[in-house]
């Protein structure tokens, strides 16, 4: 996979200006908090889900296989290493016990459903889709187990639920199983699918647009703590996951996506957790958004540092 600039920079342009309009829409009270909320509950059951399942080719192929299943084994691969780095940077020892959780969620989990698909999606269509789908398996897993672990301290049978009852993994495997048997389903319900899956891509970006248009930059810039994660998790993170794959020599697709993966903002889903299982939520959903602000200075320069 050859990593053209010109066009990368043309589709990460087309996804800001998707993002913009989400900005303006949240200013001028277009979207309140609960058509938000609405639209990210549909993202995750509904839109995102139909993408994943529509992104496995219609005949298989044993090179398309192999693809899926390289990403999804250095999926495994970059959610283990990012744990243990999370663990040795974010240590409470040096953090003393303040944000160390929600530091170690930011640096493993970036915001690879909302944006990660648009961005891998837009720039390299089905070539790149593939393997990102691979990979969305072992977020997901790692997601909802390891992510709850952090805060909950413990193991719990909802986790194994949880991950179990996933729509997008779910997605992922049915378009997996009948990828593998040939099975093709009938034309209107492809061509259902496909329509609803090419919603996505815009409104997860106008979501993105919506969570920053609710940011007070100058506070958030005074603060140097989360400044100093996000900035980690979106260098550090991208480099160590392109030397890896690269040494290991993984296909050059599933180099170039999970590399891109990982130069993604901090997930959306922090701050959400942070609310849910008693952790920061207010710093943690701050972290969110400096994270994003600063991807847009981070992600252009990563590409330039990685593939040229």
């Amino acid at each position: 996979m050859d990593l053209n600039l010109s066009t990368f920079y043309f589709s990460l342009l087309t996804l800001m200006l998707i993002i913009i309009l989400g900005f303006i829409l949240g200013k001028i009270g277009l979207i309140s908090p609960s058509t938000n909320k609405q639209l990210v509950n549909l993202l995750l059951m509904v839109f995102m889900p139909a993408a994943l399942f529509n992104a496995f080719p219609a005949d298989f192929s044993e090179e398309s296989a192999g693809i899926f299943f390289a990403g999804l084994a250095a999926g495994f691969i970059i959610m283990l290493v990012m744990i243990v780095v999370s663990k040795i940077l974010f240590h409470r020892r040096f953090y003393k016990g303040e944000l160390s959780f929600e530091a170690q969620f930011a640096f493993i989990f970036n915001n690879a459903t909302f944006l990660g698909y648009p961005l891998i999606s837009t720039a390299f269509g089905e070539q790149g889709v593939l393997p990102y789908c691979g990979f969305i398996v072992a977020f997901n897993l790692a997601l909802f187990s390891y992510g709850i672990y952090l805060f909950e301290k413990k193991i719990t049978t909802r986790f194994f639920k949880e991950v179990a009852t996933n729509p997008n993994i779910i997605a992922v495997l049915l378009g997996m199983v009948l990828f593998f048997l040939s099975i093709h389903l009938p034309d209107p319900v492809t061509s259902a699918v496909g329509y609803v899956a090419s919603a996505t891509t815009p409104l997860s970006l106008i979501c993105i647009g919506y969570m920053l248009s609710r940011a007070h930059l100058r506070d958030l810039l005074r603060r140097w703590k989360l400044l100093i994660i996000a900035s980690l998790q979106l260098i550090l993170a991208p480099l160590l996951a392109y030397f890896l794959l690269s040494f290991m020599h993984f296909p050059q697709e599933v180099v170039v996506v999970c590399s891109l993966l990982q130069a993604l903002p901090t997930a959306t889903s922090l701050g959400l957790f942070a609310e849910k299982y008693g952790g920061n939520d207010v710093e943690s959903s701050e972290l969110v958004i400096i994270s994003t602000l600063l991807s847009c200075a981070t992600l252009p320069l990563m590409v330039l540092m990685i593939f040229q």
